[in-house]
């Protein structure tokens, strides 16, 4: 198979991340006989550096013309400013929006070797496994907004066709798992809740009569999230609360540089794959940054967007052989330990795919 993908590594530690990610794919490209070409595209921090803007009009049209996108993290207090504008968060947001990428879908899966690393009892995370779908292209954070000296607005706005399209992904993804789908709102308070209830009412049992599903609280959720992270499977929530939700959800996996994602559109051609933590400028540099989230974003890029089950399997089983040899970075490192350098778990991964594909 040949594919283009583009790499945005973005700002701190995005490059060193995405580049163990990019040699992950030249391995498993190598050992299955792929031809996958990459070219790197300015988004973020680095783009405001190169050109004013957080995402080029170059960015964009390498994004659009390639087969998938691999993204490190952006932003970083450096470029603070006060108009969101020309924040580099801002050109993540155009480049999802762009694309079409609706929904964000967040892997929770705790590695039965580094329970260890989560403050969560061990008792509690065997057996977790969750999808969250979050929506990712309207909400609060694309309404309206406004300030003055003395008051802010963030107008949060959700349509019924854009709560359709996020309800369905989440349902034909619950078939292919464990069939039981929790939606979480705040629908006790919110209007564009109650909307979003009333659609998953009626999406689900006329399209998905085979999946179960149950509406729970933002707040209720969130502390069941700690207490019983078992009971869910699928979870579909809206914007913000799909971005809190998983930053809380990492804490079960024992850490951000754990957890993959994959932004997807209407079809699987063209999604983002980044790992959910930021940019840790604090880091940047120092050759310690966890590099398994962006190998494992590189494993959903080859499950979703190139269609190539086996080789996202392959390169899974690798990170999971890397893990359970004890090769672990600073953030899930045991007490007393430095942990492993970015490269060094990079190759042990390259080591699980193929020792002859070791660079």
């Amino acid at each position: 198979m040949r594919a283009r993908i583009a790499v945005l590594p973005g700002d701190g530690i995005g490059a060193e991340v995405t580049a163990e990610a990019v040699r992950g794919l030249r391995a498993i490209a190598a050992r299955y006989g792929h031809d996958f070409t990459f070219e790197e595209g300015l988004l973020g921090g680095a783009a405001i550096d190169a050109t004013g803007q957080p995402l080029p009009a170059a960015t964009l049209d390498l994004c659009t013309q390639s087969d998938a996108v691999l993204m490190g993290a952006v932003g970083g207090p450096k470029w603070s400013h006060p108009d969101a504008s020309v924040r580099p968060e801002q050109g993540l947001l155009q480049l999802r929006k762009a694309l079409g990428l609706f929904a964000n879908l967040r892997p929770v899966v705790p590695h039965p070797a580094v329970l260890d690393a989560s403050p969560i009892k061990a008792e509690l995370l065997n057996g977790v496994d969750i999808m969250v779908v979050r929506e990712l292209t309207s909400g609060i954070y694309f309404g309206e907004k406004h300030r003055t000296a003395t008051e802010a607005m963030d107008v949060c706005r959700y349509t019924v066709g854009e709560i359709e399209r996020v309800v369905r992904l989440a349902g034909r993804l619950a078939r292919e798992r464990r069939r039981k789908i929790t939606s979480i709102d705040k629908a006790n308070v919110l209007e564009t809740s109650r909307l979003w209830r009333s659609v998953v009412d009626r999406i689900l049992p006329a399209e998905f009569p085979d999946v179960a599903f149950e509406h729970m609280l933002v707040d209720s959720a969130a502390m069941h999230l700690i207490r019983k992270p078992r009971d869910f499977d699928v979870i579909v929530t809206e914007n913000m609360f799909g971005d809190i939700l998983t930053d809380e959800a990492s804490m079960l996996a024992g850490s951000l540089g754990l957890l993959p994602s994959a932004s997807l559109g209407a079809t699987m051609r063209g999604g983002l794959y980044e790992p959910i933590h930021g940019s840790a400028p604090d880091i940047a540099g120092r050759g310690i940054a966890n590099p398994y989230a962006a190998l494992l974003s590189a494993g959903m890029l080859l499950k979703y967007s190139l269609q190539l089950p086996a080789e996202a399997a392959a390169l899974e089983a690798a990170v999971s052989a890397a893990i359970v040899s004890g090769v672990r970075p600073a953030d899930i490192a045991k007490p007393g330990s430095a942990g492993a350098s970015t490269r060094a778990a990079g190759d042990a991964v390259l080591a699980a795919i193929e020792p002859a594909n070791r660079d």
